[in-house]
């Protein structure tokens, strides 16, 4: 099995520059690179990188996607003076030329292919290429948007020929169009290409009428080029999360990728003078996580834009901090998507309905836009001087955003708890779980006795499950004092052990903890006043459980009743509807029990709780009640940081199941708004 993260950073690269003054090119520095670089190394994290060089990307790798011609005036850049560059600069848009631009620019391509071929080879799981010139909005005749040569789209078409591969996702989050990247892929179904970006009814740059949502692609391609506008600035991490719950994660996983490419582009990062978005640097260890669950892990991540420098290297540590597999930091922010960004995925939806069949019964009908179009035609052209005050309020905002983002990293980032996944094991199967998982011993059966009669009395009747908890509570304990990051339990009946749970956590001072239920078991609403005995039964999937304990109060219960639940149900109901609910919820705790009866498979149950490790600091505990060995074992290994494995064959969900999902979703979409 594959493992580490690669990280690739030549300080060559910096040696790029803008060598005279032009307004539209200056934001493009040097600092970009240096200053991620020197973040990195602050957090410690690259002496955790397998650190490999960068070589030069061959005229015969980048002549994959380019013409000749366009190498050839790249070429014949490193021999001119500057006059002679500033004039040939002049012949794109928005790019500039320095004597040693190609160069970089071979350096930029050839880290990125280095990147592909280690975690394609299985000498790493996943990494990051930090380059310059960025690539994304190159063409194949024209260099664009700082872009000379368009990295990620040599990756795509080098891994496909090298490897043979035949779904390769390319997921680009720079703020900006990659429309380079669109006209190469849009009529090639191999290649699903994803972007969000600043659009606002093609005012901003690149101004593009192919940009908006309803550009889905030609011919064979059509349904692989997904575009989804943003049409007003000050977009934030509940905006970027329900982008990921209701279009890209549901598409990606039909899709079942075999590479996932990332034109990682942090200029949709807050504070940064080209996005004007609002979300913080946690939100990208949130996507960065979605995104190993995908194609077995294989993960590239590379470099494209971001402007603000505390921004872009606080957001480039995040994503290789999750990269390296550390705790997901908890996303803040009002967990509600803006009107705007609820029009724009709708609309998405709507223009992909003929071509996935995730959405084949989904409610998609398009919407006008409405929040933003009268915004625009409000809208009036600045004068010089108002320009000019503009300049002096982005000095100010810049700083201001940077004491911003030092007091909210602070906040934000917590101590690694020194133990991955701690676990109860029986006698003779602990050398069966994977080497990162502790096993714990269990509590003195005095103290567990003395400890129950205090405390849990009313729930633990017989002494079987006495005799359990010693070993389910030693491992709780662990994760509720933040020496192991999860844990994983066996237990004769795991809804007593959850019960306990629950109410163990309280006296940690742990208020909300989300559970979910996996098989048919008697889940017990967990209230030590005794005013709430309700039971639910779940002969089905899940039973989804949010209780706040530090008022005893049943927020929501509810069960899906998929009781032959397959392929798509799974997608539907956890992409859909419990991630929503969960991260408008943000637990402290999640608690996951499995039972017997279920129809979801081992591969499914590993995948929700790989898919749940991006709440609650990744504090996972789960309660199996199965002896399965291998269930065991698929669990542990995915709580201790593994490739979740494959989900199997994708089947639609029935019109049954999808009314039953959408039932719920319109009934709690008001109080969890992640849902809308």
């Amino acid at each position: 099995m594959a493992s580490g993260t690669a990280l690739i950073y030549d300080e060559e690269m910096t040696t790029h520059k803008l060598l005279w003054n032009d307004p539209a090119c200056d934001i493009e520095v040097p600092e970009r690179l240096s200053s991620s670089y020197d973040l990195l190394k602050s957090y410690q994290l690259v002496e955790r990188c397998v650190l490999l060089p960068a070589r030069e990307g061959s005229e015969e790798e980048i002549l994959l996607v380019h013409s000749s011609e366009h190498v050839e005036v790249a070429k014949s850049t490193q021999t001119m003076n500057e006059e002679e560059l500033k004039s040939v600069s002049g012949n794109y848009d928005a790019f500039f030329f320095h004597p040693n631009t190609y160069r970089c620019a071979r350096l930029a391509v050839g880290a990125t292919l280095q990147l592909v071929d280690a975690v394609m080879s299985g000498k790493v799981c996943n990494g990051m290429a930090l380059v310059r010139p960025p690539g994304h909005h190159s063409q194949r005749n024209a260099a664009n948007g700082f872009c000379l040569f368009n990295n990620v789209a040599i990756a795509a078409e080098y891994a496909r020929l090298k490897y043979g591969l035949q779904r390769i996702l390319i997921v680009d989050w720079d703020v900006h169009h990659g429309q380079g990247t669109q006209y190469i892929f849009e009529d090639d179904p191999s290649v699903l290409y994803f972007s969000w970006h600043r659009y606002e009814h093609q005012e901003f740059w690149p101004s593009l009428k192919e940009s908006d949502y309803d550009a889905v692609g030609l011919g064979k391609g059509s349904g692989f080029n997904v575009n989804l506008p943003w049409n007003k600035v000050g977009m934030g991490n509940s905006d970027y999360l329900a982008a990921f719950f209701h279009v890209l994660l549901p598409m990606a996983f039909e899709f079942d990728p075999e590479l996932v490419l990332v034109s990682s582009g942090y200029d949709s990062g807050i504070g940064d003078p080209e996005g004007q978005m609002n979300a913080t640097p946690e939100v990208f260890a949130h996507l960065t996580h979605f995104l190993m669950q995908l194609a077995n892990g294989k993960l590239c991540v590379i470099l494209e834009g971001g402007y603000h420098l505390k921004s872009l290297s606080e957001s480039v540590c995040m994503t290789v901090k999750t990269l390296l597999g550390d705790p997901v930091p908890q996303i803040t922010g009002e967990m509600a998507p803006c009107l705007s960004a609820i029009e724009s995925i709708q609309n998405v939806r709507a223009a992909h309905k003929p071509y996935w069949k995730w959405l084949m019964y989904e409610d998609t009908s398009f919407l006008q836009n409405l929040s933003t179009k009268l915004t625009l035609l409000q809208k009036a052209n600045p004068s010089p001087s108002t320009e000019h005050e503009s300049k002096m309020t982005n000095n100010d905002e810049t700083a201001k955003v940077d004491r911003f983002l030092e007091l909210h990293m602070k906040n934000i980032l917590f101590p690694v708890p020194p133990i991955k996944t701690a676990a109860t094991a029986t006698k003779g199967s602990a050398h069966l779980f994977p080497v990162p998982v502790h096993v714990v011993k269990e509590i003195d059966r005095t103290e567990i006795r003395a400890l129950v009669s205090e405390f849990y009395a009313d729930l633990v009747k017989e002494d079987k499950n006495l005799l359990s908890l010693g070993t389910m509570l030693a491992v709780l304990d662990k994760v509720l004092k933040k020496e192991a990051r999860n844990g994983i339990a066996e237990s004769p009946t795991s809804s007593v052990s959850v019960a306990v749970s629950l109410r163990h956590a309280i006296r940690f001072g742990f208020q909300r903890v989300l559970c979910i239920f996996v098989g048919d078991m008697q889940v017990i609403p967990n209230t030590e006043d005794g005013q709430s005995k309700a039971f639910a039964h779940s002969f089905c999937c899940f039973v989804f459980y949010l209780i706040n304990l530090g008022s005893t109060i049943v927020l929501n219960s509810f069960s899906l009743l998929l009781k032959d639940a397959e392929g798509n149900d799974f997608f539907s109901a956890v992409l859909g509807l419990i991630l929503p609910i969960a991260y408008s919820y943000r637990p402290d705790l999640t608690v996951i029990a499995v039972g017997p009866n279920r129809s979801l498979g081992i591969s499914g149950i590993s995948l929700l709780f790989a898919l749940l490790q991006g709440l609650a600091e990744s504090r996972v505990f789960a309660v199996i009640e199965d002896t399965d060995i291998n269930l065991m074992q698929s669990v542990a290994k995915t709580l201790a940081g593994a490739s979740t494995p494959h989900f199997g064959l994708y089947v639609p969900s029935t019109q049954e199941k999808i009314n039953k999902i959408k039932i719920l979703k319109d009934q709690f979409q008001q109080e969890w708004k992640m849902l809308q």
